[in-house]
């Protein structure tokens, strides 16, 4: 028999609650399909409709035998274009184009005329005729734009004589059984220098850092060129184009390359939720009209983020949209995605205000179908262009099916980011003192996920890096962060802090998701937020920088956090942690603070007391087998006080619980240790 035809409700199979919303999710799922059939017909999600880099823009082609550029660019709205630069003087009358019946316009330049003119790095722009009057603008699918003065950008024919050759080829991601552990990275912030760092500087000095810590993935946020550098690139003026103030196209092609050859893989954060509003370096009204490129009115203003709204119904739009994500995955050779402000794509209101308690927020008059169409697209294109590649959504609102295949009704997207854990991380250290958490509650929030949808796991991310906020390492040990680091001085705050943040940290990566991720700096414990110069700090770098020496300070214990932190990773790397989803609460005592559970076969024990330590602790392990540890919270390589001894535990034949054996450990307050049995490999 053929395989069973999909009307986007199979989701209900797996979450019986969507059964009520069967009409809403055949809607969705039908929309997308009178979308995707258009598609196929213009010769499917490979053809022209995720090609629009090769055709608009400019291109090497040919006219009427001869040799040449195209440069081609879709303005509907447009009166006339006529194309600038260096080439013929900026002269506006020099080079006019022409248009066709679909608001295309385009002009050749023959070598025979321009071979000498229009070369590799001449600056360009399109000088637009429309009724907000004759503007000079950046070409819509440009592949370099170069900041010439602090508010002058200006476009790039990039085609270098000599292309990059690549060495490396990209780690085969589901070829092991490790989960994604990403660490998410600025380039300009990443050095320690007060500047703004560079492709050639993280490849030499931080990807290095990020293969030793153990991590298989590096996120690059802000790769795609943005006016306004403190926006951390989430105000993109050219969707095509690497911000040029980190370097060369031929720079991040050799940092992904040697991330590559380290085994890494390199996701990108990709912003297709908003555009910046700027008219002279981006994408707003460059036809002149209101609706181009975005919605007119109220609906293509972001009033939170004063930003536009795409118009995802627009096939030109999709076409500009999934062009950008076939681009980066094979010209940089990206391994995927993480897609930014999701949220605010599915919901017409942009999730502002909204809590989402039940799933009448998740199908009701707010949601954008054609989003969540362009979104399904999208997985699409990642998927065909690279099936290794890998997609991650950005959504706090739990939107059903949003990591479930397509054929299902899902979105389609690999993971989804599991936002409410460090919310709900900063809301326990705020409001209540350890001594009063409630652990059931914590490990109740940290398994609360939707079934059957991967997620990734995080305490804090660049979101609680910002200024205004506080990192995970700044909450717990506060201005002492600045004082009382050091070993050999003694500070009830400090040992709190250090042993909590280990804590913390490992219990999110056992329990939070089948992934983690990490901004960097904060695996040591980093003492300070993100503040990118502006007016406010006198144009300061002070904040937008990591100081990697105090992990180098044998005397200080951020580098005992580091080293936590490269051990944590390797309960993945040795144990295949994240691909086992069996998770068994073995034991929890709320008043002593106490919980044990398994992640496989691997068995978590933790002693969150502030003060007691547990020994002789009988607890109940799911195997008739001896135990032996493989990490403990309290090791002095970590900052603890190296109380534990031994590292065997033998079973006994005792029940506990539901189990028909137990074995017995010391467990010092505010650590945890981690076991398995015997006879388990660690390869």
């Amino acid at each position: 028999m053929g395989k069973r035809q999909s009307d986007g409700t199979r989701l209900i199979k797996r979450d019986p609650l969507l059964k009520h919303y069967a009409p809403q999710l055949r809607e969705r799922f039908v929309h997308y399909q009178r979308i995707k059939t258009q598609i196929e017909k213009a010769g499917g999600i490979l053809g022209e409709m995720s090609q629009g880099h090769r055709f608009f823009g400019f291109n090497r082609g040919e006219n009427d035998g001869e040799t040449g550029v195209w440069y081609r660019e879709w303005a509907s709205g447009a009166q006339s274009l006529f194309l600038i630069g260096d080439f013929n003087d900026w002269n506006r009358d020099a080079n006019p184009m022409c248009v066709d019946g679909w608001g295309i316009w385009h002009l050749f330049l023959p070598d025979k005329h321009y071979a000498d003119q229009f070369t590799h790095g001449t600056r360009v722009k399109v000088h637009v005729k429309s009724e907000l009057g004759e503007l000079d603008r950046i070409p819509a699918y440009i592949q370099r734009v170069i900041q010439e003065s602090e508010t002058e950008f200006t476009g790039q024919y990039w085609s270098p004589p000599h292309p990059y050759q690549w060495k490396n080829k990209a780690p085969n991601f589901n070829a092991h059984k490790q989960g994604l552990r990403i660490y998410e990275a600025h380039v300009g912030m990443a050095q320690e220098a007060e500047k703004v760092g560079t492709f050639a500087e993280f490849t030499q000095n931080i990807l290095p850092r990020i293969a030793k810590l153990g991590y298989n993935a590096v996120q690059l946020m802000a790769i795609m060129e943005h006016p306004y550098y403190a926006s951390f690139g989430y105000h993109v003026s050219n969707f095509f184009a690497v911000s040029s103030r980190f370097g060369t196209p031929e720079e991040l092609k050799e940092l992904i390359d040697t991330a590559h050859g380290m085994g890494l893989l390199v996701i990108m954060d990709l912003v297709h939720s908003h555009a910046v509003k700027n008219i002279n370096e981006g994408l707003n009204r460059f036809d002149g009209t209101e609706h181009h490129y975005f919605h007119a009115g109220e609906k293509g203003e972001h009033i939170a983020w004063d930003s536009r709204c795409f118009d995802y119904s627009k096939s030109e739009v999709q076409r500009f949209l999934l062009s950008n994500i076939r681009y980066w995955l094979e010209t940089y050779r990206f391994d995927g995605f993480r897609f930014d402000g999701v949220t605010s794509m599915l919901y017409s209101d942009h999730g502002l205000g909204q809590k989402f308690t039940g799933y009448d927020d998740y199908f009701g008059p707010k949601v954008e179908l054609d989003a969540i169409a362009y979104l399904m697209l999208a997985n699409e294109v990642v998927h065909a262009v690279n099936p290794n590649a890998i997609s991650i959504a950005e959504d706090m609102s739990g939107m059903p099916g949003l990591a479930r295949p397509i054929e299902e009704g899902g979105l389609g997207f690999d993971y989804r980011l599991a936002m409410g854990i460090p919310d709900y991380w900063i809301r326990l250290l705020k409001e209540k003192k350890d001594e009063d958490w409630h652990i059931s509650e914590i490990y109740g929030m940290l398994r609360n996920r939707r079934a059957d949808e991967k997620h990734i796991a995080y305490v804090e991310s660049h979101d609680q890096s910002i200024v205004g906020d506080k990192t995970l390492a700044m909450q717990l040990m506060d201005a002492e962060l600045y004082t009382k680091m050091s070993v050999f001085t003694s500070s009830i705050r400090i040992a709190r802090g250090v042993a909590l943040h280990k804590l913390i940290r490992l219990l999110t990566f056992s329990l939070g998701g089948e992934g983690y991720l990490n901004f960097m700096g904060n695996e040591f414990g980093h003492p300070e937020w993100i503040d990118f110069p502006r007016a406010g700090n006198n144009n300061s770098y002070w904040y937008a920088r990591r100081q990697w020496h105090l992990v180098e300070d044998d005397t200080l214990y951020y580098k005992h956090l580091n080293a936590f932190d490269a051990a944590m990773q390797h309960l993945d790397i040795m144990y295949h942690l994240f691909t086992d989803e069996n998770i068994q609460l073995l034991f929890i005592h709320e008043d002593a603070k106490q919980i044990v559970y398994a992640r496989g076969r691997i068995v978590f024990a933790f002693n969150f007391h502030p003060t007691e330590s547990v020994k002789d602790w009988r607890i109940p392990v799911p195997e008739k087998a001896d135990y032996r540890l493989i990490l403990n919270t309290d090791d002095t390589d970590f900052g603890g006080y190296g109380a534990v001894e031994g590292v065997h535990y033998p079973w006994q034949d005792i029940k506990m619980n539901e189990q028909a054996q137990s074995i017995q450990l010391y467990v010092p307050a505010r650590s945890a240790l981690v076991l398995v049995p015997q006879m388990v490999s660690n390869s």
